[in-house]
């Protein structure tokens, strides 16, 4: 992790808001935004844009250092402006967050071969943790791990089900938690592979991320011991690694997406007539754009101070905690009161406004739901209480 440099961080973001602004955004009335995402050809078409325009995967730099958490604040947020925006530059979600784990735990090798097409964006990935509630598996609780893992000679047989995994349709590199004797362990898999077999791919309310998000059977998955990242037994350490700096990368796209629908909102009220004047002259409608003001300041500050967390080498698991919930609450209220200053117009596919509102409902559960977080908080609260009676 470079050390944080604040013109570097700058720079960047201002090449990434400038590309997304301008070639991204005309791209999201395309009809290859569907239901599930945005189709790999039109990903692959803005990415060969972001290459040319040397914003390709900008948060990690020539040397295969990657930028400090407080620098991606700056340049994630830029690239959220566009619900297309993280995908074109190579810093969406589970990229992102498998890129930065690989980076960390990886050996040589496995960076060779499961890291560099992930940087180089030719290639998508998934991360097979969540399991489907109807198995009684790992969910908000990866404690409740039902997916096996077991030796066999110099390689390891994966067998169980996962839900709601992201991107798998369409992924080319897979990180699998099975539950092996030693406890949780993270395996690289190279896909597709016919021992891992889509049964469905769910209608969501969100539509931003290719492949959407899918129900899938593992069975008879064999992966040889190479492919282990890091050593068996490790699967949740390994995973905090990667999902505290993932939560909060979250929060620092969807404000950018935020930003974007409050000026889409304000625009429209400072255009639009009712009753003699501008919307924004009615007192119901300004302090609305005043609270969204209010708050999407608040959540950058949250964010800010999170990653500063994170620069100074702490795991950041409780601010993370506290920066997921305050950012994706905020954003929702924003994002709401957006809709409503836009009456009609705001729920329809006229704007980005209605599908970032969706986008926003479903993160307030991705990467944990609020109450699982807030559950986490208390119980530190009662632990440090204990400690210090």
């Amino acid at each position: 992790m470079s050390a944080y440099d604040a013109e570097r961080g700058a720079a960047i973001a201002c090449k990434v808001e400038a590309f997304v602004r301008e070639v991204v955004a005309p791209y999201e009335r395309d009809p290859r935004c569907g239901a599930h995402g945005p189709s790999d050809a039109l990903i692959d078409e803005l990415r060969d844009k972001a290459r040319a325009a040397g914003v390709l995967t900008p948060h990690i730099l020539a040397d295969g250092d990657h930028i400090s958490h407080r620098e991606t604040a700056l340049v994630l947020r830029a690239a959220g402006l566009s619900t297309l925006g993280p995908q074109a530059v190579n810093v969406a979600a589970p990229d992102e967050g498998n890129m930065f784990l690989l980076g960390r735990a990886a050996s040589p090798e496995q960076k060779a071969r499961f890291l560099d097409p992930l940087v180089a964006g030719t290639a998508r990935s998934a991360f097979f943790m969540t399991e489907p509630a109807v198995d009684g598996g790992a969910g908000s609780d990866p404690s409740m791990l039902m997916t096996t893992a077991r030796q066999d000679g110099n390689h390891w047989v994966i067998d169980g089900r996962k839900a709601f995994i992201t991107g798998a349709e369409g992924a080319k590199v897979g990180i699998v938690m099975a539950k092996a004797e030693a406890g949780a362990t993270l395996f690289l898999v190279d896909l597709p592979d016919p021992a891992i077999r889509i049964e469905r791919v769910l209608d969501t309310i969100d539509s931003s991320m290719p492949g959407g998000h899918a129900v899938v059977a593992i069975e008879g998955l064999r992966v040889s011991a190479d492919q282990v990242l890091g050593q068996p037994g490790d699967g949740f350490k390994l995973a905090q690694v990667r999902l505290a700096p993932a939560r909060l990368t979250h929060c620092m796209r969807w404000l950018g997406a935020c930003i974007r629908a409050n000026e889409i909102a304000t625009a429209y009220a400072v255009k639009r007539h009712a009753f003699g004047k501008p919307l924004i002259d009615h007192e119901g409608v300004g302090f609305m754009l005043a609270e969204n003001l209010i708050e999407l300041k608040q959540a950058e500050l949250m964010i800010d101070w999170c990653a500063d967390v994170l620069d100074s080498g702490a795991l950041g698991t409780t601010e993370s905690s506290m920066a997921k919930v305050a950012v994706s609450e905020a954003l929702m209220r924003i994002a709401d009161r957006c809709v409503q200053v836009m009456g009609g117009t705001g729920v329809t596919g006229d704007t980005i406004v209605e599908q970032v509102f969706r986008e926003v409902r479903a993160f307030r559960i991705y990467d944990g739901p609020t109450e699982v977080h807030k559950w986490s908080l208390a119980k530190k609260i009662k632990r440090d209480a204990t400690e210090r009676s």
